[in-house]
């Protein structure tokens, strides 16, 4: 199976103007071949990969060539484009919950489409869907066959969408961000899925992604999109040890990398362009830190040449940008990370967390009678000290977003205290509480729903001090144009409302909001998950700047080990409500003692090709436990590959670690040999 792309380009007419998407794509991919394609939102990589398929919508235009086995796909008609998908074409998208049919049983969708084009007896499906389901690592098939969409987790139910697809052993395979919305284990679990099904079947990928992780562990070659182009290709060792752009200069050194050493990260500056927005000449010449003084890269946009053998860049300065990595990384990454703590530290500690306990009742019945318990926080105890960054991770359902919503009040306690400065603020009252919220302000992952739309920014900013009667008292208007300054925003952008704002400038709005009552801690739920890798780099500094400038302590919730190692001073890995091991950053990510956190480390994915052949993986099985209904002894133990019958009887102690820095909640706790 060959796929040739040649000149593709793609518009859509709307409002009475052509806006480019793609603008004359050139790729090839070949049996047993995987292709990565990266690049920011709005880069091209979604719209490439449905014109592929077939998936355009009436409003786009396609031009150019693109041969599936020397048939040329943008000619065929409806039908013709319905049997090219059922039988050569499987597509994975990002979201499996709207993949999956609602209202369907998983096994009826997984097999529809080979029944429905005559691949499989309609009195064989069952049996058929039950053996995919299995060849996709689902436990139980057989039970699950009949099961709808709600049932599964996140996880499971993108390996049912890999089994869907796979199902007709389709020539190529096109997965659009398949694991962008997964935890790092399930996204090692749905990678290994996807590399067994495609070396079965020999058949070519694409894989779709904006993270460069993914890319160096999975990909042959690379296709870097930016402004609707690809501005870099080549094989994937090339790519990613002889960058050739500058753009995908600034996407390598934006990134957090779990296997390096503390640095300050190089943002990209400014914004990706929209489609209907493109400057003149090279699209990156704006942001590029080659040319953007260059009078040839502001009226000409740039061939895609050979720059070396199978290896292209569109850059009039291909040369220069290996000095540009080599010349600017050590200058710019010198600068101290953020206050650690030390001697500047109060000896008593800012927030401190024991026993914290939140539990949900279930009722069942025609009553209502409660019949049990979800135990969403289980017994968290953490401690900040002023300055301090403290970072809490784990897989999604582990209660971290709970604990965090549960120290600010957000929701009620079961159990425990949370004393600030020294005092317990779980049973104050409304007003007393309020004060207490002064002090204690709370960051949301999602910037787009945390900002009232029917709100001015400066508005918005500005609610937190009319709430609090301090508006005046705190300096008005001159003190939101101050927050606006120092979150990195023109104060001139005060009367705009949040959907004029980008992504990353809506986070930073969220964060000057949580600043202007002067908070001494914010707890940051999952505060970069969203945005793009450049803009997340620019989030990730500005959080650290500000921690210096301010002293700031902060709580820093994120399934991302990667940016966790970046920004935190320790770190707490949370496992089905309970922490089950705290260390110091340093001795947690080198000497991991906890085999939960020894699998999280393995899984996570690191931006260098040469290192899937050296690192060793830990493929955790099975999914994370119901909460209301926790194993016995241990609750990793299921899990775990070093559980023993004693992990099945008997919880494990949380206890410090001879000779480490370190708590740890594990019979058989120590370091991987």
């Amino acid at each position: 199976m060959t796929l040739r792309v040649r000149g593709l380009t793609i518009s859509f007419t709307g409002s009475g103007r052509t806006v480019p998407a793609v603008r004359g794509v050139d790729f090839d991919v070949d049996a047993n071949q995987v292709l990565g394609i990266v690049g920011e939102s709005g880069s091209g990589k979604s719209v490439t990969a449905l014109a592929i398929s077939g998936l355009l919508p009436a409003t786009a235009r396609v031009q150019g060539s693109i041969q599936l086995d020397g048939v040329e796909v943008t000619t065929l008609d409806a039908e013709a484009l319905r049997q090219m998908r059922g039988r050569d074409v499987g597509m994975v998208f990002q979201d499996p919950t709207t993949t999956l049919n609602p209202v369907f049983p998983i096994g009826r969708q997984v097999i529809e489409g080979q029944v429905a084009h005559g691949q499989v007896e309609p009195g064989k499906a069952a049996q058929r869907a039950i053996e995919l389901l299995r060849e996709v690592d689902i436990p139980d098939p057989q039970g699950r066959v009949n099961q709808y969409p709600h049932q599964f987790s996140g996880g499971m139910r993108q390996r049912a969408v890999i089994a869907m697809a796979m199902s007709g052993r389709p020539r190529l395979i096109i997965a659009d961000e398949p694991t962008t919305a997964l935890d790092v284990t399930v996204q090692a679990q749905v990678l290994a899925v996807l590399a067994r099904r495609q070396a079965d079947t020999g058949a070519a990928v694409i894989l779709i992604t904006h993270d460069l992780g993914v890319v160096a562990e999975v990909a042959h070659k690379v296709a870097v999109m930016y402004g609707g182009r690809i501005v870099e290709s080549g094989l994937v060792e090339d790519i990613f040890e002889r960058p050739r752009h500058p753009y995908t200069v600034g996407l390598l050194r934006s990134i957090p990398r779990i296997d390096t050493v503390d640095s300050r990260l190089i943002p990209i500056i400014g914004q990706p362009p929209t489609p209907a927005q493109l400057p003149a000449g090279c699209s990156f010449h704006p942001r590029c830190a080659i040319g953007r003084e260059r009078a040839v890269c502001a009226a000409q946009d740039p061939a895609l040449q050979l720059v070396g053998a199978g290896h292209s860049s569109a850059c009039h300065f291909p040369d220069e940008v290996a000095q540009l990595l080599a010349d600017s990384a050590p200058k710019d990454m010198a600068e101290p990370r953020a206050v650690a703590p030390g001697s500047g530290v109060a000896p008593a500690p800012l927030l401190e967390v024991s026993g914290l306990q939140v539990y949900y009742p279930i009722k069942s019945g025609l009553l209502l009678r409660r019949t049990g318990w979800v135990r969403a926080v289980d017994g968290v105890s953490l401690r900040i000290h002023a300055g301090e960054t403290v970072g809490l991770v784990g897989e999604s359902g582990c209660g971290k977003t709970t604990a965090g919503r549960a120290i600010m009040g957000l929701v009620d306690k079961t159990g425990g205290s949370v004393l600030f400065d020294g005092q317990d603020i779980t049973a104050l009252p409304r007003a007393a509480m309020r004060k207490v919220r002064r002090n204690l302000q709370y960051i949301f992952q999602d910037p787009y729903s945390s900002l009232n739309p029917i709100l001015s920014v400066g508005d918005i900013v500005a609610e937190p001090l009319r709430i609090h009667g301090l508006y005046d008292e705190m300096g008005g208007a001159r003190w939101v144009s101050e927050l606006f300054e120092l979150v990195g925003l023109s104060p001139t952008m005060v009367n705009r409302y949040p959907q004029e704002f980008s992504g990353g400038q809506r986070q930073r709005i969220g964060i000057a909001r949580a600043l202007a009552l002067k908070p001494r801690l914010l707890i940051l739920d999952e505060p970069v998950a969203a945005l793009d890798v450049s803009i997340q780099a620019q989030v990730i500094n500005l959080l650290q700047d500000l921690q210096r400038e301010l002293s700031l302590a902060y709580l820093f919730i994120a399934h991302d080990l990667s940016v966790v190692r970046h920004i935190s001073d320790r770190v707490a890995v949370m496992y089905l409500g309970r922490i089950v091991e705290e260390s110091a950053k340093a001795t947690l990510y080198e000497t991991p003692t906890h085999p939960y956190t020894q699998s999280l480390m393995s899984a996570v994915p690191v931006p260098d090709p040469r290192a899937r052949l050296t690192r060793k993986r830990i493929l955790l099985e099975g999914d994370i436990p119901n909460p209301a209904a926790p194993p016995s002894g241990c609750h990793f133990h299921p899990r775990c590959f070093k559980a023993t019958d004693l992990c099945k009887r008997e919880a494990p102690a949380y206890l410090a670690y001879p000779g480490l820095p370190s708590h740890v909640a594990c019979h058989h706790a120590g370091p991987l040999t």
